[in-house]
């Protein structure tokens, strides 16, 4: 049932009368000249747009429900039958002079703003001094006889239009029955009235389609269930599940709050290069791409952490930035290859600074879009306010295995042994595997650490004072040998933030990244597979193949002198599904990285 034909031909092609048995009104004029033109029965209207949404309580119609006018029911038709068609519907409105794809559509009002507006009319109650405007997609229809209703849906909620024969003119109705389709986006005007049942509808006079929909949208009952359709063609999702539209509503809304709280406390955005000559600031795989005019390779920034730096040495104090992150890594509902964070740095300060930082970030967000501090996150409270939990790594550790790393001191192996014995796994298991190749204790207690500890900490907890073997960025702790000032901040069990007292020291700097460099060169040699390995395992050994360079530029900035600094990172995706009550990490972007469809 399509609605295109409501449109008769003004002077020249593609310009569309809309019919009126009451007078019609161009909302650009405003509602005033609106009431003005209802004394010239006769005025005309350009075909623009304008939304409309039908009542919720309308019964759905399928995309393609039956077509009396061409004996074909288009629900029980496949999805190219339907789309062959609207493409004679598409046809035949151009033949008649009709332009199904519009220009522009003026329109006076939001679904919402008419929601607002009149809600207080009563039961079969209608405003027809006022003529209001809209426009939107069709949802949903029924019809009844010489009576049509359509659920019209924009970008702040839904709307009946009550669409009744004898209000349109000439043939106009028949047109809508054979013309509109479910999943059109259709213009519409009229007056206001709240339907016998209490439904809140526009008394519909004049209508136009603005863009013929040529594929029908999934069943209204069942919606788009696919779980991967529903990433991969996100634009279906989000008609079939308004709910999905509303997460990137809030994910502006929280990046938005985060901006306004770094400027309120006096940073200022920065940006530093996407494209870089050695990727820098995390140990990651990274894309690697080739510059023709340079002759050379490029990398996809896998941290801004290094430039920003650098930025901290040219005199910036207080600096953030906002962006993609890009790492040639696995996929989960916790990874995705490219993702935002942000990044910030203030001279100056330490690491306890930037706990102070995480914690204002997450409850400003917290409290502009949930009003509270306490939410839920997947069935389970949790209670951000502050002040937040703080505790050691050491001390974690040990309250959960019962293992006291600092006891070892450099005795690699006795660590190793205790820890595979405190898990009670055996010498074949994957676990062990990695336990067995860490080559310092640091990374034994860090290794243990995340298979133990890490899933349990659901409150927001920050753990601090990490080894520093395995935290080459961070200051020396002041008090504890071996450890740096650094943090993570963990809430349900995953990390948000990372953060350090910035190491400053060119020289300690130097000997550190050489010896990351060093560690993963000897990884590489270790785990490079003979021929004979199996698929699986060669593709292991193979995500630890890239190559870990020295930044030496990052060097020499250093040795022009940066100020005692703090910095930190926050994954802006984990906090969106935080405060969206998302599972998955592809749930809050909006075009994920998928596997090629087979």
């Amino acid at each position: 049932m399509d609605a295109v034909r409501l449109w008769r031909a003004t002077s020249g092609p593609f310009r569309l009368l809309m019919f009126h048995s009451a007078p019609s009104w161009s909302a650009s004029t405003g509602v005033a000249a609106l009431r003005t033109a209802r004394t010239s029965r006769d005025a005309r209207i350009r075909c623009c747009s304008s939304n409309v949404a039908a009542p919720a309580s309308a019964a759905p119609a399928a995309s393609g429900a039956p077509d009396r006018r061409r004996g074909k029911s288009a629900s029980t038709s496949d999805r190219d039958s339907i789309r062959a068609i609207r493409l004679k519907k598409v046809e035949e409105l151009r033949s008649k002079g009709h332009e199904p794809y519009a220009y522009k559509w003026d329109r006076s009002h939001t679904t919402q703003h008419i929601q607002d507006l009149y809600s207080y009319l009563g039961n079969g109650e209608e405003c027809k001094e006022v003529f209001v405007s809209i426009s939107g997609r069709v949802v949903a229809r029924r019809q009844f006889g010489k009576l049509a209703f359509l659920t019209l849906r924009d970008d702040s909620g839904i709307i009946q239009l009550y669409c009744e024969k004898e209000s349109l003119q000439d043939d106009q109705f028949e047109h809508l029955k054979a013309f509109v389709d479910v999943g059109d986006i259709v213009g519409a005007s009229g007056s206001i009235k709240k339907t016998e049942k209490g439904e809140l509808s526009i008394h519909v006079k004049s209508f136009a389609i603005l863009t013929k929909s040529l594929l029908p949208l999934p069943d209204k009952y069942h919606g788009l269930t696919d779980i991967d359709k529903r990433y991969r063609q996100r634009y279906i999702d989000m008609i079939a599940n308004p709910e999905v539209a509303n997460v990137f509503r809030v994910r502006a809304k929280i990046v938005s709050e985060v901006r306004k709280t770094m400027e309120s406390l006096g940073f200022i955005e920065v940006e530093t290069p996407v494209l870089q000559g050695a990727a820098g600031g995390a140990e990651a795989r990274p894309f690697v791409t080739y510059h023709n005019s340079l002759g050379r390779d490029l990398f996809l920034r896998i941290a801004t952490e290094l430039h920003l730096k650098r930025m901290l040495v040219g005199g910036l104090e207080k600096i953030y930035e906002i962006g993609r992150i890009f790492r040639n890594e696995g996929i989960s509902t916790r990874h995705n290859p490219e993702f935002t964070t942000i990044e910030l740095y203030e001279a100056y300060s330490d690491y306890q600074s930037m706990m102070n930082m995480a914690e204002e970030i997450v409850t400003r967000c917290a409290q502009v879009i949930h009003g509270k501090l306490n939410i839920e996150y997947q069935g389970t409270e949790i209670c951000l306010e502050r002040p937040w939990r703080r505790e050691t790594m050491h001390n974690l550790v040990k309250e959960h295995t019962g293992i006291n790393f600092t006891d070892f001191g450099d005795d690699v192996e006795a660590a190793k042994e205790a820890a595979i014995k405190a898990l009670g796994i055996g010498s074949e298991d994957k676990d062990s595997l990695f336990i067995q190749t860490c080559p310092s204790v640091g990374h034994v207690l860090n290794e243990v650490f995340e298979l133990v500890v890490e899933p349990n900490l659901v409150q927001p907890t920050f753990v601090l004072d990490y080894p520093v073997e395995i935290s080459p960025l961070a200051k020396p702790h002041r008090r504890h040998s071996g450890l740096t000032e650094r943090f993570e901040l963990f809430i349900c069990g995953r990390e948000l933030a990372n953060a350090f007292s910035e190491l400053t020291d060119p020289m300690d700097q130097r000997a550190r990244l050489e010896e990351q460099v060093k560690q993963h060169n000897e990884k590489r040699a270790a785990i490079n597979p003979p021929k004979d390995l199996s698929e699986e395992k060669e593709k292991d050994a193979d995500d630890d193949a890239y190559e870990v360079t020295l930044d030496e530029d990052f060097i020499t900035s250093l040795e022009y002198g940066m100020p005692p600094a703090s910095g930190m990172g926050l994954g802006i995706d984990r906090l969106v599904m935080l405060l969206t009550n998302s599972a998955s990490i592809r749930d809050v972007i909006a075009f994920p990285v998928l596997k090629i469809q087979q």
